[in-house]
């Protein structure tokens, strides 16, 4: 099928829910994607995150074909080895003390169940989120989610949610309090356009919410594993929360969610009081365990850290070039590219020329590529990027 079929098709009756790219993607390898013509792109959006160890790992895939031959279905209300085995490597690399883990579908349920538990474990209501902030479009996690563009057509929402700003100190000490149940954040906003807290600001969460009995809830769906050069972003700050929340990359594209906790907090919610059907699906738990077991053994927390230092280095070289480039920042290989003009006609240039990116804002550029990414396709990226925007710039700035 070429790509004017497969368009027509998607076009004619699927909901008009997405923006949508025109583009085909049918085939994918490490950190490049291939349209039903055979083009060839770098992979710089990643599945928006989800793709950690780059497209179609054999070690992944064949984990997949295994497990499908064997149980494709098992529900949780039974046990089953695959999900067994992913839990007993998960726990290996999650923080201590978060040993005990809820298995769904998504980020964005993974944060409906840490609401449901911080609002079960301490008996109350208020959820301290922050402006700026992403968590997913159900209604729980979207009351936790700032903008007003996701959330103005779908209220009333689920009260009690207040937002203060990013990063800061006195607006986070005058919110937290007696009443809140947790703080709900992303260690480094994503949607809101890849920004990186003070290096004081989470540790100083961490100690508010302790020392109101609230919970510090930490939405590392889209900066987990590996994303940022650690582990978790949280390792940046040397910040355990207690609840973390998971998504995109655990399992290499396939859909899940994690929520973790500790035993005395995930012990408050009874049985019976959350679940999923899908939750620990046999064939997305034997995903996730190879997911983690390449991530660790082909060591690709490190390679982010280092081909993300090369990647931002030349990113900040741009700017030092270009004024178009109001700001670059970022960990590891979750960048962003701050500009001084809508991105949407530098996405449709550079997809045209063979790379893969996604926005996060009307004006920032953001990079989530595979973590096996080389130095090599980061120089085609950034190479392809300048030749588009001194273009753009002499387009649209006075000489």
């Amino acid at each position: 099928m070429n790509s004017s079929d497969i368009r027509m098709i998607e076009d004619a009756h699927s909901a008009r829910f997405y923006a949508r790219r025109p583009i085909a993607i049918v085939n994918g390898k490490g950190a490049l994607v291939f349209d039903a013509e055979g083009k060839e792109y770098v992979d710089c959006a990643g599945g928006y995150g989800t793709c950690v160890i780059g497209h179609a790992h054999p070690v992944v895939v064949e984990a997949i074909a295994q497990q499908a031959h064997k149980l494709i279905s098992c529900h949780g209300s039974t046990y089953n080895d695959a999900r067994a085995s992913l839990l007993s490597r998960l726990i290996t690399i999650l923080p201590a003390g978060l040993s005990r883990v809820f298995l769904s579908n998504s980020g964005a349920e993974a944060v409906e169940c840490a609401i449901k538990l911080a609002r079960k474990s301490t008996g109350r209501r208020k959820i301290v989120a922050i402006k700026g902030g992403f968590h997913g479009k159900t209604h729980g996690a979207l009351s936790a989610t700032w903008d007003s563009k996701y959330r103005k057509s779908f209220e009333p929402l689920v009260p009690d949610f207040v937002h203060i700003p990013f990063g800061n100190f006195e607006g986070a000490k005058s919110a937290v309090s007696n009443d809140t149940a947790a703080v709900l954040v992303e260690p480094i906003q994503g949607e809101g356009g890849i920004r990186v807290p003070p290096p004081d600001w989470l540790p100083l969460l961490r100690d508010l919410a302790q020392d109101a009995g609230a919970l510090l809830v930490a939405d590392e769906i889209q900066t987990g594993f590996g994303r940022t050069g650690r582990m978790f972003a949280c390792d940046h700050f040397g910040v355990i929360p207690d609840i973390m929340c998971l998504g995109k990359g655990i399992a290499s594209g396939l859909p899940m969610g994690v929520t973790a906790a500790s035993d005395r907090t995930m012990g408050f919610m009874a049985v019976g009081e959350h679940s999923s059907t899908f939750g620990g699906n046999p064939v997305v738990c034997a995903a996730a365990e190879a997911t983690i077991r390449v991530l660790l053994e082909e060591q690709l927390v490190e390679n982010a850290a280092k081909v993300g230092t090369h990647f931002k280095d030349q990113l900040l070289g741009m700017q030092r070039e270009l004024r178009i480039i109001r700001e670059v920042r970022g960990l590891g290989l979750m960048l962003g590219a701050e500009m001084r003009f809508d991105v949407y006609s530098t996405l449709q240039s550079t997809l045209q020329n063979g790379v893969l990116l996604l926005d996060a804002g009307r004006n920032v550029l953001r990079f989530l590529p595979p973590l096996s990414i080389r130095h090599e396709h980061v120089d085609r990226v950034v190479s392809c990027l300048r030749s588009i925007l001194v273009e753009e710039q002499f387009a649209k700035l006075p000489s």
